[in-house]
């Protein structure tokens, strides 16, 4: 047996295994009066473990200006990933409405590249003001993520080093039905990016700020769009010795389509684009002058099984390119998963 096939058997256990946890415990929430938990296992191929966390993240609604991805990061190879996911709630009213807290938990488990594995926390609460209003505010934590082998560009130093990244990022969202069809959203984010001691150079801090816009078409088609600006900062940029500086301008921009093609099949289209300037002005730093443009699909076919369980298949696609290499790098992503919300 070869060794994606022994990759495959050890994530379809495990994707079995925590599938049956998840649901299994959304089914003990129902006794808890008042407490939701959506449980959701989802289970991958993809073509490059280098590149898979970044493409994972690239929505409107995740983290799409990921750490900066060098060239020598990617090209690592084919891997299978199991991702759980469960989030608890718990609404409750007071004087100003309805306010929802919730925490959500999701891990990425490689079957063989394993030091790659990592989760995320995220907070949140939602404050409903009226049936139109909302402010929504959230905490992400993303704790060492591990990029890969890069080059040490300490003084003195030569060869490889492990990268790897911590994120904290909070953010805000007031949300306004502006009519029965149509919602408006205001973003805006503030967040940190902290790297291992080699890479502290790296260290960002970046804001971001955009609209967002749903809109019911029809009671099949729901039509979303999303514009992103966001200004990051590195240390690098005062530290001249590394001529590597990070710093950036981005400008991200969504476009999603759900269809609902039968009463309990629907399909999900969305195609993303985002634009890296990168801002250094230091002599010797192969960034100064040149931007990075990345194009992201996705399709996902989505059955609902019954009312509280439905299942999907999909695939992303994921083409990035640095305006000073000849090359792009591509990475295309392949998915079963099931989803129970109680």
């Amino acid at each position: 047996m070869n060794r994606l096939s022994v990759s495959i058997r050890k994530a379809v256990i495990v994707v079995l295994f925590g599938g049956a946890l998840a649901l299994g415990s959304t089914h003990e929430s129902l006794a808890l009066e008042g407490v939701s938990v959506d449980g959701r296992a989802i289970l991958f191929y993809t073509d490059d473990v280098g590149i898979f966390s970044a493409t994972r993240r690239l929505s409107r609604d995740g983290d799409p200006t990921q750490p900066a991805l060098d060239t020598r990061l990617t090209n690592k190879g084919s891997d299978v990933v199991f991702e759980p996911d469960v989030t608890i709630g718990k609404s409750f009213n007071n004087s100003l409405g309805t306010t929802e807290l919730s925490l959500r938990g999701q891990g990425f488990v490689f079957a063989d590249n394993t030091q790659y594995g990592h989760g995320t926390v995220r907070i949140q609460a939602v404050q409903a003001f009226t049936e139109a209003t909302r402010l929504r505010l959230r905490y992400y934590y993303a704790p060492n993520l591990f990029l890969g082998d890069n080059e040490n560009r300490l003084p003195g130093a030569e060869g490889l080093a492990g990268e790897t990244v911590t994120s904290h990022i909070w953010s805000a969202r007031l949300e306004r039905n502006l009519t029965h069809d149509i919602e408006v959203r205001l973003l805006g984010r503030y967040g940190l990016r902290r790297y291992n001691e080699t890479f502290a150079h790296r260290d960002t801090n970046f804001w971001t700020i955009g609209p967002h816009l749903n809109w019911h078409i029809s009671e099949r088609v729901t039509l979303g769009l999303a514009y992103h600006y966001e200004r990051g900062l590195a240390d690098g940029r005062q530290q001249t010795v590394f001529e590597d500086d990070i710093s950036y301008a981005n400008h991200f921009a969504s476009v999603d389509l759900d269809i609902e093609l039968t009463e309990r099949m629907s399909l999900i289209t969305a195609v993303h684009y985002e634009r890296n300037n990168w801002t250094s002005e230091i002599v010797g730093d192969e960034r100064r002058g040149a931007h990075e443009n990345v194009v992201q699909g996705e399709v996902i076919l989505v059955r609902q099984l019954t009312d509280h369980l439905r299942a999907f298949a999909g695939f992303q696609r994921s083409n990035r390119k640095q305006s000073f290499e000849s090359d792009g790098i591509k990475n295309t992503n392949f998915f079963l998963g099931i989803e129970g919300a109680f």
